[in-house]
């Protein structure tokens, strides 16, 4: 296999295809009239609804406390909304067996904020846990976490543990893992928050070609700088869609 080098995106082998076993299944994410609240206080979504098509890229931005991250905690099955329809591959969430959501969840890459590394496995093992899930053999995946690796910046600490690692390295860890099995979803929550603005447009010009070559990518980021003019963009206000830039592929 290529080995990316220092200057190239990694190449279609380590990148998601729109061919394989589920190019047939639409994977879109719809949201229906969805309100969501902790307790019995205000909710923190109210009425949000918007569909977003198989194999496109948006952008959901707003304030601190818009309801970002409960949105994209919705769309990965972490939580049920408190009300209102939520549609995943297709599926009604709250319809979805239990038993059935950890096979639904390992066809979606995620980026959370708080990295979610596994402290006892060292990087290498942390971004191939998904490919280890899955049943592959080391021997199948190493040059592609390896080459992954490098072309995030972490070539050379493919063999340490995260509690050696600084913020923005357990950041392009955690990016790697959630992209290392090609998911049809690619979930991420503030993917460039602690890193520089270079990486932070490497990291976004990755997700780019993953979208090319077919994956559905749903980033939260409050660095609008990052967003291209013709970017799909769900903006939030206060728990609301206030603003959908459809870039052509976003439908309400």
């Amino acid at each position: 296999m290529h080995t990316p080098s220092s200057t190239s995106i990694p190449s279609a082998q380590t990148q998601p295809s729109a061919a394989g076993n589920n190019a047939n299944i639409r994977a879109n994410i719809r949201f229906e009239r969805v309100g969501f609240r902790y307790t019995r206080d205000v909710e923190i979504l109210s009425d949000v609804s918007f569909s977003l098509p198989r194999g496109s890229m948006t952008f959901v931005t707003g304030p601190s406390g818009a309801g970002k991250t409960t949105l994209l905690k919705l769309i990965y099955l972490h939580m049920q909304p408190s009300r209102g329809l939520i549609t995943v591959f297709g599926q009604d969430t709250s319809q979805i067996d239990r038993k059935a959501i950890p096979t639904l969840k390992r066809r979606m890459g995620i980026v959370l904020q708080d990295f979610d590394l596994v402290d006892h496995l060292n990087v290498f093992e942390n971004v191939a846990l998904p490919l280890r899930v899955a049943g592959r053999k080391q021997a199948t995946y190493r040059d592609d976490v390896l080459g992954l690796l490098k072309w995030v910046g972490l070539g050379a600490r493919a063999h340490v543990l995260p509690q050696m690692l600084s913020g923005g390295e357990k950041q392009r860890a955690a990016i790697a893992r959630a992209v290392i099995a090609k998911p049809e979803i690619l979930i991420a929550d503030e993917p460039t928050g602690n890193v520089d603005q270079d990486i932070a447009r490497r990291l976004i010009r990755l997700f780019k070609e993953m979208n090319r070559l077919g994956t559905t990518v749903v980033i939260a980021t409050h660095n609008t700088d990052l967003i291209s003019e013709d970017a799909n963009v769900l903006a939030l206000t206060n728990g609301q869609v206030s603003r959908i830039n459809t870039g052509m592929r976003v439908k309400v």
